[in-house]
C-alpha cells in the first residue's frame, strides 16, 4: 500500500462484575466522538511518527469505570452511534484498517461475549478486508470468536498497568506496519491460541512477584522469535460469570512453527505454574488487618478494602467495612491513631454538607443504595473537614472526620489511587497512620507510598473468596475451583483462522 492508510479508532470498555447488583449505563462510559478520539492518544497526534504513517478518524470511544453490567439499551445506544459513524466515515473515505480499543471484561445484559459481539457488528459494515488490532487489558476475555474476527490482538504485560498506553501504540504500530509493508493487499498474520482452564484474580497474579513476573518474563524471548509479532496473555477475569472467562494464550506472527512453539511455552508454564500463585500482600479478615495496622510501627499502613473495589467492579457503596471501622473502639478519639477511609458515596450526605460550612458538625447516612446486600446504610455524625468540586469521577467530594476517622464521602464513586486524590481533600496519607482503601493490589503511588500493607478479605462485587461467589457457567474442571483433574488440560495451540462467514 504506498498512500497513507485510513484508520478508524473505536471500541467500549469496562470492566464489569456479574456479582455486583450495580448496573452500568451510557452516560458512564463518558464517549468521545471524532477528533476527541484522536485526542486521547498523544502518540498519533500531527507530527508523531504514526500521526505521521497514517491518517486517523475518531468514530466513537467510550471507556467507563469498572462496575455492574452494563444495561442492554446503553449497550444498543453506544452500538449504534459506532455504527452510523462508522457509515459515515466509509461513504467519505476506504477503511483499511481499525484499531478495536477494548478492555476484554465487559459484561452486557443478554450477550456472553459483548465484545466479539460489537466486532461482529462493526465487520458487517467495514467488511472482511480490513484489518482490524485490537488492544486490551490483561484481564480482559479472548474468546475464539473474537479471536476469529480480529487479525492483531494485544495485551498489558503488567499488573498494575502502567504500560496501558504502551500497549495500545503498538496495537497501532503492529497495524501501520501490516498496512504499509506490503505493495499489495496487506497479509494477515497468524495466529495461535491457547484456552488455559485457570481463572484467578487480579491480586494473585500481579507482575510484581513471581510466578505472574516471570511468566511475562518469557515473553521477550518469545517475540524476538524470527516469523513471531507479538505474544500476548491474558489472565482473565474472575468476576464474571461467563464461558469466556479463562486465562488465554495468543501469538501472532509469519511463521507457522515459531508462533505455535511460542504459545505452547507460555501456556505450558503457565498451567505448571499454577499453584504458585499467591496473593500479592498479606491477607486476613478486616478485623485481622487493622489488629496488625495498630500493632505495627509502620507509617502510613495501608489496607485494601477488597470486596468492594470500583477498579474491578465493584459497586463502590457497600457500607460492611466502614461500618466495622467507625465502630472500633481505637477509632473513638477524635485525635489518635488518625485514620483515612477511601470512600463511600452517599449523594444526599453530599447535598446536606453542601448546605453548611466547614468546621461544622453534620449527621448523615451514606452508602448501600446500590449494593445492600452485605450491609446496611449508615449514619455517621463528624465534622466536616473540607469539600472539594469538578472530579470527573465522583463530582462533589466531601471528608467528614468522626472520631480520628476521615471518611470520604462522593457524590458518585471514584477509586482513589493517586496521592493528589488525598491531597486535594486536605489530607496527607504520608502521615496518616492508617489508610483503608477500596482497591485489591496498590497501584503504583500507593505501593510506593505504604511503610507495609495488607489484603483484607471482605465481601462484595469482588470478593477475593471466589468459590463464595458461586460461580455456575464457567467452563469445568477450572483452577483453583478444581484441585484434582481427571486428565491433564488439552494445551494444543489451535491456529485461529480469519473468520467471515457469517458478515
Amino acid at each position: 500500500m504506498s498512500k497513507r492508510p485510513n484508520i478508524v479508532i473505536t471500541g467500549l470498555a469496562c470492566e464489569t462484575s456479574t456479582f455486583s447488583p450495580a448496573r452500568t449505563l451510557a452516560a458512564a462510559f463518558h464517549p468521545r466522538r471524532g477528533d476527541e478520539v484522536i485526542d486521547k492518544y498523544s502518540f498519533i497526534h500531527p507530527g508523531t511518527r504514526l500521526g505521521e504513517s497514517a491518517t486517523w478518524h475518531g468514530a466513537l470511544i467510550g471507556h467507563a469505570l469498572p462496575g455492574g453490567i452494563v444495561s442492554r439499551e446503553s449497550f444498543e445506544e453506544l452500538t449504534n452511534e459506532i455504527i452510523d459513524r462508522l457509515k459515515q466515515l466509509k461513504s467519505s473515505i476506504v477503511i483499511d484498517g481499525l484499531w478495536f480499543d477494548i478492555h476484554g471484561a465487559m459484561c452486557v445484559e443478554g450477550l456472553d461475549d459483548a465484545e466479539s459481539d460489537l466486532l461482529h457488528r462493526i465487520r458487517k459494515v467495514i467488511g472482511p478486508g480490513v484489518i482490524v488490532s485490537a488492544s486490551m487489558d490483561l484481564h480482559g476475555n479472548v474468546s475464539q470468536e473474537l479471536a476469529h474476527q480480529t487479525d492483531l490482538i494485544t495485551c498489558y504485560r503488567m499488573a498494575p498497568h502502567e504500560d496501558a498506553m504502551e500497549t495500545k501504540e503498538r496495537a497501532c504500530q503492529d497495524l501501520v506496519d501490516i498496512l504499509t509493508t506490503s505493495n499489495g493487499p496487506p497479509v494477515r498474520p497468524l495466529k495461535a491460541r491457547v484456552a488455559i482452564p485457570i481463572l484467578l484474580p487480579g491480586e494473585q497474579t500481579s507482575t510484581r512477584m513471581e510466578p505472574a513476573k516471570g511468566l511475562y518474563g518469557l515473553i521477550p524471548d518469545v517475540i524476538k522469535t524470527p516469523g513471531v509479532l507479538d505474544a500476548s496473555i491474558w489472565v482473565g477475569y474472575a468476576w464474571a460469570d461467563e464461558p469466556r472467562n479463562h486465562a488465554v494464550v495468543v501469538v501472532t506472527g509469519w511463521d507457522k512453527e515459531p508462533v505455535i512453539q511460542g504459545a505452547h511455552k507460555l501456556a505450558n508454564y503457565f498451567w505448571d505454574q499454577r499453584q504458585a500463585f499467591k496473593f500479592v500482600a498479606p491477607t486476613g479478615s478486616l478485623s485481622e488487618c487493622i489488629d496488625s495496622a495498630l500493632k505495627s510501627t509502620s507509617r502510613p499502613y495501608f489496607i485494601s478494602d477488597s470486596g468492594d473495589n470500583p477498579t474491578a467492579g465493584g459497586a463502590g457503596d457497600v457500607t460492611w467495612s466502614l461500618y466495622r471501622v467507625l465502630t472500633r473502639p481505637e477509632f473513638q478519639d477524635s485525635t489518635d491513631p488518625k485514620v483515612i477511609y477511601a470512600s463511600i458515596p452517599g449523594p444526599e450526605a453530599i447535598d446536606i454538607i453542601l448546605q453548611t460550612d466547614i468546621n461544622a458538625v453534620v449527621t448523615v447516612t451514606v452508602g448501600a443504595e446500590v449494593d445492600n446486600l452485605h450491609h446496611g446504610p449508615i449514619q455517621m455524625t463528624g465534622r466536616i473537614h473540607s469539600i472539594r468540586h469538578g472530579d470527573r469521577d465522583a463530582v462533589v467530594e466531601a471528608v467528614l472526620e468522626v472520631g480520628s476517622v476521615f471518611v470520604i464521602i462522593t457524590k458518585l464513586r471514584k477509586p482513589y489511587h493517586h496521592e493528589y486524590d488525598f491531597t486535594q481533600l486536605n489530607l496527607d496519607p504520608r502521615e496518616a497512620d492508617v489508610v483503608i482503601v477500596k482497591i485489591g493490589y496498590l497501584e503504583p503511588e500507593l505501593f510506593d507510598m505504604a511503610a507495609d500493607w495488607m489484603l483484607a478479605l471482605t465481601p462484595g462485587g469482588v470478593d477475593q473468596d471466589l468459590p463464595r461467589l458461586g460461580h455456575r457457567r464457567i467452563h469445568r474442571p477450572m483452577w483453583p475451583y478444581d484441585r484434582e483433574f481427571a486428565e491433564p488440560p488439552d494445551l494444543t495451540p489451535f491456529l485461529v483462522p480469519f473468520s467471515n462467514q457469517s458478515l
